[in-house]
């Protein structure tokens, strides 16, 4: 190996051999695309090692390949520690140059605390073990080290007003919690504003939105509800979702007012004011 050469993961490794074989039937990837049921775009990030087709999508590139298979057994093997509908935005966020994020009403996983996250797992698990709870908080502070360096991802975070308010974990928690988004935003690491109260309706006040941009590839769009996650990878879609965050973005409190605001409501969380 050249000194230069950086390791694959098994995603490339999958995705390189998806290329080669798709290369070797004499497809496109808008053709084999089309045999998938998918668009050209989610061909790309399968062979960029980004994203792993579904069950079915691994079935019909088999299918559409003549692989006898091949592609739907070896994604048995790169099992994810996420939840089905997350999996994929993960592999992303790790790839991604730009992230922008809104939260509706919970700070984005990227940013919570130990402590916040824990909170949150409690509260939807009405019979929890703390092995479980603790594994889970784990797994999303590994993924959280995607900001560890000072310059990749650019993270742009829109909050609503809503976030800061709900106290999640009790004052203390949602004091910490709130500091580290603000020191965060001072040093530099991310660019925050916040959607305030005073506002009114906007733009993004249905649903939370993530938007990543990459060096290679075509921008995707993510949004959330309970169980479920839509990843969107269609260039309509993913323009629409970005119109709709600038919207957003426009109605917001500037950079430096919003780590006041930010600020403001982790004292008053600390001193028992809500």
């Amino acid at each position: 190996m050249r000194s230069n050469d950086k390791p694959r993961t098994a995603r490339q490794k999958y995705g390189e051999e998806l290329r080669l074989r798709r290369t070797a039937a004499g497809l496109t990837q808008e053709a084999l695309a089309e045999q998938v049921v998918c668009s050209p775009t989610l061909i790309s990030h399968y062979e960029a090692g980004r994203r792993l087709p579904s069950p079915d999508d691994a079935r019909r590139i088999d299918r559409a390949l003549g692989t006898d298979g091949f592609f739907e057994r070896w994604l048995q093997d790169l099992e994810t520690k996420y939840d089905e509908n997350f999996a994929a935005v993960a592999e992303l966020e790790q790839q991604a140059v730009l992230i922008q994020q809104f939260a509706l009403t919970l700070v984005p996983g990227l940013l919570q605390t130990d402590d916040y996250a824990r909170a949150l797992f409690r509260a939807y698990r009405p019979n929890h073990r703390r092995e479980e709870i603790d594994q889970d908080v784990v797994i999303r502070t590994e993924r959280a080290r995607l900001l560890d360096g000072p310059l990749n991802p650019v993270l742009w975070t829109l909050l609503d007003e809503a976030v800061l308010r709900r106290r999640v974990g009790g004052p203390q928690v949602m004091a910490k919690q709130l500091r580290k988004i603000a020191d965060m935003a001072e040093a530099g690491r991310l660019r925050l504003h916040v959607l305030p109260f005073e506002a009114g309706a906007h733009s993004l006040q249905q649903s939370l939105l993530t938007l990543m941009s990459f060096a290679d590839s075509a921008p995707v769009a993510y949004v959330e509800g309970f169980q479920t996650g839509n990843l969107m990878d269609d260039p309509s879609l993913v323009a629409s979702s970005s119109t709709a965050y600038d919207l957003a973005l426009g109605d917001a409190l500037s950079h430096q007012d919003s780590v006041v605001r930010v600020r403001a409501a982790a004292e008053e969380h600390e001193h028992g004011q809500q």
